[in-house]
């Protein structure tokens, strides 16, 4: 007599909420051995982005501070160096101890979502996956804006520089471009 042994194939359920005033989310049932390409896949087809546009994944804690980037393609200086969507499982990243996960897409409008796992159950038989569970609010026309931020103070006003005419001076002033060889019309 052969004993046959049944594979369980687990389910990751996700919701994914856009990062906006409005309630815009999806929620999103993938098997757990799918890529992260295949996620990003999945999240396309669920906001109905024509997924032309360069996304990336990002690790984050649980308060949503991200930390490593997972792009889609390989920009790295050599070539095959960097890990790309394609390189994870979603079980390598994510489970009962790691639950969040931000995606963004599009980086001209930075589509921003924050992905949570609610919950990790068995495949239900018949159904197939990626499978959209759920869907609430429309995607507005463009992309919500983003105020990014430092340690407690705005993000500009990092980059803020009160030059004025002294400032100038210390280069040698506006007349010491000629020092470098340029010519008054350049072009």
């Amino acid at each position: 007599m052969v004993a046959y042994r049944k594979i369980l194939i687990m389910i990751y359920k996700f919701r994914a909420i856009l990062d906006a005033e409005e309630d815009v989310f999806r929620d999103i049932a993938i098997q757990e051995e799918a890529t992260l390409e295949d996620f990003h896949n999945a999240i396309v087809n669920a906001f109905g982005f024509d997924g032309l546009e360069v996304a990336s994944f990002y690790t984050c804690d649980d308060t949503w501070n991200q930390e490593d980037e997972i792009p889609m393609f390989d920009t790295g200086d050599i070539v095959g160096e960097q890990k790309t969507m394609s390189d994870y499982t979603l079980n390598q990243l994510l489970g009962e101890g790691q639950t969040k996960i931000i995606y963004v897409y599009d980086f001209i409008n930075m589509w921003t979502f924050l992905i949570e796992l609610a919950s990790i159950e068995e495949a239900e038989t018949g159904a197939t996956y990626p499978n959209l569970l759920f869907s609430h609010g429309e995607l507005p026309a463009i992309a919500p804006e983003k105020e990014f931020e430092t340690e407690g103070e705005d993000f500009y006003s990092e980059f803020v520089d009160d030059l004025d005419e002294d400032d100038l001076d210390s280069f040698g002033g506006e007349d010491s471009f000629e020092d470098y060889g340029f010519e008054e019309n350049w072009n």
